[in-house]
């Protein structure tokens, strides 16, 4: 039994949150929950659910590493022909890079990640190794799921569909796919891999678009057909989906309806332009963020720290309302699950979930007069318990092998 002594449920009244077998067991007023063993001192902090980073490239992370300036020339083929180009030259090898950017995300409060492993002909499955070994790693402080991610595309390079499939023999849990038409210039033989693929391995699919807007809904349209002939509702999401957002409403709120129908989930890294969140919370859609890559060779950006990229949600979005912010939190912690397939999908823009009894016991506690104001702080003092036990404090892992 674990005691959270004096912790504000989603900055609520004072409590003593009881944790038994890996789940909250029990919420009482502060001060009435019996001392245990394994008592936290919560000291007043925020209780949220941990944060679930769902669209992160824990292969390509330079993040423990110098500088390096950023070389790679715009578009995504040039950008990966870049990475090609010098990530075996880096100064750790994969896996040490994928296992020191995840045990920090999760120092910094992430126990829920889907990442991605590039598989190519260059690649083959380096990558996917190296990320298994982080996986494994931290297997007792978070939870992993790898996606087999083409980033070549799989018809420019003779060989990449049978690469991906080897990934998924490999220990691979999502089937990628990425810009069906602007990458590969065949999306219905591109689509067709994929979907095969997930059939043959019973897995998700998470296809990254990047495609501009009339480009985009094209490549989304072939994605809803497949989803419903193969009844694939609720194992697919899309990643990015920029072009989508620069629709006209009249021709986007179409697919909505049809992603709400189909359950498509979405996955975002909160960029400057893309879909509208509050447009996706009306239409009921399973949303999750992410960091992307983290000082790689493909960008300069990121710092392991999904509360950072939860305020870049809200300011990408133009939120001021503490609502609305909340929200972004919402999205961030079990918006993330939703798209993972372990949480239900949030019920509106009000909707707090992940602390009543009998959710799961991953947790973070977070300093701040309110929700709003942690996110707008970001303060270090941050407890993370992924199961019911601590495992990081202080933005430092704790336990065997920290």
């Amino acid at each position: 039994m674990t005691l959270l002594a004096d912790v504000r449920p989603w900055g609520g009244e004072r409590s003593d949150v009881l944790i038994s077998q890996g789940r909250i067991s029990e919420i009482l007023p502060a001060g009435t929950g019996s001392a245990s063993p394994d008592t936290v001192d919560g000291r007043g902090r925020i209780l949220l659910p941990s944060f679930s980073d769902v669209h992160v490239h824990l292969d390509s992370s330079r993040i423990g590493l110098p500088f390096r300036p950023h070389t790679g020339a715009p578009g995504v083929w040039n950008m990966m022909l870049n990475d090609r180009n010098h990530w075996r030259d880096a100064e750790e090898s994969i896996a040490w890079r994928a296992t020191e950017t995840l045990g920090r995300m999760i120092a910094r409060g992430a126990t829920q990640v889907r990442t991605y492993a590039q598989v190519d002909v260059d690649t083959g499955l380096e990558k996917l190794d190296g990320v298994l070994a982080a996986k494994e790693t931290h297997a007792e402080r978070a939870d992993v799921t790898i996606m087999a991610f083409p980033q070549a595309g799989l018809l420019r390079e003779d060989g990449s569909a049978d690469v991906l499939a080897r990934a998924m023999e490999n220990g691979a849990d999502v089937v990628g796919g990425i810009d069906p038409c602007a990458l590969d210039r065949d999306p219905a033989k591109h689509l067709d891999i994929v979907f095969d693929l997930a059939e043959r391995f019973h897995a998700p699919i998470d296809i990254h678009l990047h495609e501009p807007d009339q480009l985009a809904k094209f490549s989304t349209e072939l994605i809803l057909e497949r989803i419903r002939a193969l009844d694939m509702r609720g194992r697919v999401t899309i990643s990015h989906g920029y072009g989508l957002g620069k629709l006209p409403e009249a021709e986007l709120r179409p697919l909505l309806e049809q992603f709400r129908e189909w359950d498509v989930a979405m996955a975002t890294i909160a960029p400057t332009t893309s879909l509208p969140t509050l447009l996706l919370a009306e239409h009921g859609i399973r949303l999750g963020l992410g960091q992307d890559g983290q000082r790689d060779y493909w960008s300069p950006y990121g710092n392991c720290d999904m509360l950072d990229r939860t305020w870049q949600l809200a300011f990408t979005n133009g939120f001021r309302r503490d609502d609305h912010i909340e929200h972004a939190v919402a999205i961030a912690t079990m918006g993330g699950r939703a798209v993972l397939g372990t949480a239900p999908t949030l019920a509106g823009v009000e909707d707090r979930p992940g602390l009543a009894v009998g959710d799961p016991a991953d947790l973070v506690l977070v300093a701040g007069d309110t929700v709003t104001a942690a996110v707008m702080d970001r303060d270090p003092d941050r407890t993370v318990l992924h199961r019911g036990v601590v495992v990081a404090d202080g933005l430092e892992l704790v336990g065997a092998g920290a």
